[in-house]
């Protein structure tokens, strides 16, 4: 068969956890099944997946979760996620993670690849599917985190799934947001920082500046070693003040796509039957 006829790869990768915390706080009423087991947040997870592969309609699929391991960022700055909820000591009505077994017997049933990391964090395994198949395949990332943003290119885009308002991030979408290109991002996250990762950016330096910096000088290193041209005396400041720390930033987030894959390609192959939310609840037992 010649190469051109050979249908395009398109591939879903769903941030697990993203999309369990968005679904267990966002659900609009706790739902418990006749057993008194709280259901809402697997529910909701379960509903928002088939939904979201019903609007992509992937050729391959896998649904990845953070674990419980030693974050290795951590050792690059103490304070990195340190404001995250420790949720071992929270009672289960409170904790997300109460019904994930729920969620992966959900996965099981529905025939989908799912994994949880061991020595590292979701983003570094999607950064890595990104890498090893963004070149010839179509890559679909489902979350709300916006470090994906520096992975988006052509054939990459974010869906940050919000029912009927949800919204595909492309090139032009960053473009039109930001006013910076998707391999400008990290950059731009290490100057404006990050409160839901405990990142600091520079003071003097939000989005507006930031993206303007970036137009001007290209990059965060090139920012650094230009900072005597910056106009704004309180910006150029800032940048001088901080530049070791917008170092530590970038090292943060930036995404290499050095991590080892959880599972090939091959084994994430998924078409869609039309199941519905209660035939999966019925199916595992909570219906």
């Amino acid at each position: 068969m010649n190469n051109n006829m050979v249908p395009k790869k398109k591939i879903l990768i769903i941030d697990g956890s993203n999309l369990l915390f968005q679904m267990f706080y966002g659900m609009p009423a706790r739902i418990y099944n006749a057993e008194r087991i709280g259901i809402w947040g697997v529910l909701g997870f379960v509903g928002a997946l088939l939904k979201i592969i019903r609007q992509i309609k992937p050729t391959h699929l896998a649904v990845l979760f953070d674990g419980e391991n030693e974050n290795e960022r951590v050792s690059i700055d103490a304070d990195y996620k340190a404001n995250r909820i420790d949720y071992s000591n929270v009672p289960e009505e409170e904790n997300p993670y109460s019904q994930l077994p729920y969620i992966y017997k959900a996965l099981e049933y529905l025939g989908i690849a799912y994994a949880e990391t061991t020595n590292c964090e979701t983003d570094d395994w999607i950064a890595s599917y990104v890498k090893f198949y963004g070149k010839d395949s179509e890559v679909v990332i489902s979350s709300f985190d916006s470090d994906f943003f520096q992975l988006i290119d052509k054939n990459v885009s974010i869906l940050r799934y919000r029912g009927d308002k949800s919204v595909i991030c492309t090139p032009e979408w960053l473009q039109e947001k930001y006013g910076i290109e998707p391999c400008q991002y990290a950059d731009f996250k290490s100057l404006t920082g990050d409160k839901a990762d405990n990142i600091a950016g520079a003071e003097k330096v939000g989005t507006k500046t930031a993206s303007m910096l970036l137009r001007e000088f290209g990059t965060l290193a090139e920012i650094i070693e230009k900072a005597e041209h910056i106009k704004k005396q309180a910006v150029r400041e800032s940048i001088v003040r901080n530049q070791q720390r917008l170092l530590r930033n970038q090292k943060l987030i930036k995404l290499e796509g050095r991590a080892e894959l959880p599972f090939e390609i091959d084994k994430m192959t998924y078409e869609y039957n039309g199941i519905t939310t209660t035939e999966v609840l019925r199916g595992i037992g909570l219906k």
